[in-house]
């Protein structure tokens, strides 16, 4: 999926790094004075984000990772290789919480970057329910805990707040009574 914004990567583009996350491609290209320049873009996996709804509340992460400190953020994590979104939303949504849902839907896509080949797939997860302990990744501390429609709201002014697509559509609910209520409904089906 390529951003309406983002022209593809050209054909001749090269890969000159690989990672374990990040493949870095470089290529040639004419600017506007005519000159040639070396471009460069990133390719990471995509990634998905989960609003995940018990009852009337929705489950949120403290969690923290050996690169990366504390932080807050959504039910998330990469989509692997040959895997699709949804698949991989609810692989996440089990090892990361130990809930499961049978009402799932795509609530939008975001590609937080120009530079970088990644969209950020946002699922809702209704009526979740317990279905086994969590077993995070070694390298993931998760303290889940569930949080009310308002205090989710208030989590885009969280420092710590780190679901970057999520952050998004926290701030428009909270400055339009109209998207407010429409990501109410989104999350409760009301």
């Amino acid at each position: 999926m390529t951003a309406s914004w983002r022209k593809p990567m050209p054909p001749e583009a090269k890969m000159v790094f690989k990672g374990k996350i990040f493949e870095v491609w470089q290529w040639q290209q004419q600017v506007f004075d005519g000159t040639v320049r070396t471009f460069e873009r990133l390719k990471r996996p995509d990634t998905v984000e989960i609003f995940a709804i018990v009852g009337d509340k929705i489950c949120v992460h403290d969690e923290q990772q050996p690169d990366s400190g504390e932080f807050v953020t959504m039910p998330a994590g990469r989509v692997e290789p040959g895997e699709e979104p949804l698949p991989a939303a609810k692989r996440e949504l089990l090892e990361e919480t130990g809930y499961t849902s049978d009402d799932w839907q795509l609530a939008g896509e975001e590609m937080p970057s120009g530079k970088i080949e990644w969209t950020i797939h946002i699922f809702v997860a209704r009526n979740c329910r317990k279905k086994q302990e969590p077993n995070p990744e070694p390298g993931e501390k998760i303290l889940s805990r569930l949080v009310s429609f308002d205090e989710l709201l208030s989590l885009c002014d969280d420092p710590k707040f780190r679901s970057t697509a999520t952050r998004f559509l926290l701030w428009r609910a909270r400055l339009d009574e109209k998207r407010k209520e429409e990501l109410r409904a989104l999350l409760f089906k009301e």
